[in-house]
């Protein structure tokens, strides 16, 4: 995701363990996995992406030709579909983590353009949900006091600090103004080779906001207790300091 920038290194004390869980929720392209990621390393954290799994399912849907409107079948398929979600490793192609899916390295064909078009329509069904926030609990208990040699879990998603991780120590959520997320994406895209329209992407951003906030099921809004923070026009640097900040913050209370 690109952001304002700067030359000036991150310079963060990060002598506190930590509040163990962070869970930082927003919108699409809100700065939600560039930040989570940047965080989880400063922190020893585990860095989780609960977005890429309703990316998994809406991929795996199309590819397999499935009707993203039969509830029934897509909600099987996130039951049974095989999803690993991993460091990124060596990788020198500027992901946040592996994404594969029997196997499969899908980790680029997630965030193709289709899929962000109907991911928010696969997102909003309940058994879908209810799958994957079942495997995304699982995941925070395990690392949310320390695992694997990491000191804890950044989740980062739509409604962690809301439904899955609610009682999480340390809430963020992350906002912009549409149009400044829609332009974050057409530059990504454009990075990784694509052609896109601003227009559409701008498009398929406003449908997707409408269609994440007002879903029955979990919908997109801060918790009560969240610390929210706009990212318009910041750089990456400050908006880690913030965080850091307020973990380090956390873990002395």
């Amino acid at each position: 995701m690109t952001f304002a920038t700067t030359s000036e290194p991150i310079a963060i004390s990060t002598q506190s363990r930590g509040p163990g869980v962070i869970a930082i929720d927003g919108p699409a392209a809100s700065g939600k996995s560039t930040v989570g990621f940047v965080v989880a390393g400063l922190l020893n954290y585990l860095f989780f992406d609960t977005g890429a799994m309703y990316r998994v399912v809406t991929w795996a849907c199309l590819d397999r030709g499935v009707d993203l409107h039969n509830a029934d079948t897509v909600g099987h398929l996130a039951e049974t579909i095989d999803i690993a979600i991993l460091p990124s490793g060596d990788a020198q192609d500027g992901r946040h983590l592996t994404v594969l899916v029997d196997d499969q390295d899908v980790t680029w064909a997630v965030r193709a353009p289709e899929v962000d078009q109907k991911v928010s329509t696969v997102a909003a069904i309940p058994r879908v949900r209810a799958a994957l926030s079942q495997h995304q609990r699982q995941v925070g208990g395990q690392y949310a006091q320390g695992h694997a040699g990491m000191n804890g879990i950044v989740m980062v998603g739509r409604d962690i600090g809301t439904v899955v991780l609610p009682d999480a120590p340390l809430k963020i959520y992350l906002d912009a103004p549409v149009v400044e997320r829609a332009q974050r994406r057409f530059l990504e895209l454009e990075k990784r080779g694509k052609s896109p329209s601003f227009a559409q992407v701008l498009a398929d951003m406003q449908e997707r906001d409408r269609i994440d906030s007002q879903r029955a099921i979990a919908p997109l809004r801060p918790a009560p207790d969240a610390h929210i923070i706009s990212t318009a026009g910041l750089g990456v640097q400050e908006i880690v300091e913030r965080i850091v900040a307020l973990a380090n913050v956390n873990s002395e209370q």
